[in-house]
């Protein structure tokens, strides 16, 4: 499943009964050879739909950064400041390490759900990748809220979401199946691990992000192509702050 560089199955299996900070603590030296890290097709994506749709910002946050996968886009993108915030303090010593030297990035240990003060309307830009799926539905709108306030008006918010994986779809089986396990697995045992797959759909994040105070649109990422509908197979929602 990964490169020789990556995790064990036995490694996986620590971190898997861990909590989430501690899982990813573990992780962190090997986390960029699995296949949980953001591939660069995505970030690439994502970093052009930006360009052609707003230009260039001004300071820029990537929320929950992990190992800094999203820091060379934002610096590309943002002529100012840029700010990785994470849980994991491994992770962000992995990021700390690739990005050493730059004194335009700086790098804040804290919650997403509970963004420290001091970022309070410092930024042009905040994007997040892979990480909603650590947030319980419930806990979308102080994660939303806090971005917002780490905004300064007219900020945006910026991240991809995937369409709908139909019933008739190996993945949909995969992924619901992995989301009751960890249902299970949290049900009986301590300290919970949140990850779930099919907890942040688009209809509710949008309800979510306008009761937070943004406006929502949504751009198709044409690099992934369409579905046999018509439908893009990913977009990239534009939330910015009223």
């Amino acid at each position: 499943m990964f490169s020789s560089h990556g995790p064990s199955v036995r490694e996986l299996a620590v971190q898997g009964l861990s909590s989430v900070e501690r899982g990813y603590d573990l992780l962190a030296p090997k986390f960029d050879h699995t296949p949980f890290r953001t591939p660069d097709r995505m970030l690439d994506a994502v970093e052009e739909t930006l360009a052609q749709q707003e230009g260039t910002f001004g300071a820029g946050l990537d929320v929950c950064c992990g190992t800094g996968a999203g820091i060379g886009m934002l610096r590309r993108l943002c002529r100012d400041r840029v700010t990785g915030v994470d849980l994991s303090a491994g992770m962000l010593a992995e990021a700390g390490r690739t990005h050493t030297g730059d004194d335009r990035v700086d790098f804040v240990r804290a919650d997403a759900r509970a963004l420290p003060s001091d970022l309070a309307g410092s930024y042009d830009l905040a994007v997040s990748f892979g990480a909603f799926g650590h947030f319980l539905p419930s806990e979308r709108p102080a994660l939303f809220s806090g971005v917002r306030s780490a905004l300064r008006e007219g900020g945006v918010f910026a991240f991809p979401i995937g369409a709908p994986i139909p019933p008739s779809s190996p993945v949909w089986w995969a992924v619901t199946g992995f989301d009751a396990a960890m249902r299970v697995r949290n049900a009986v045992w301590r300290p919970p691990f949140v990850m779930y797959y099919r907890t942040f759909p688009l209809s509710g994040v949008r309800t979510d992000l306008r009761a937070a105070g943004f406006t929502v649109e949504t751009v198709p990422l044409e690099h992934f192509g369409r579905q046999p509908g018509g439908a893009p197979r990913w977009r990239l929602v534009l939330a910015r702050r009223l």
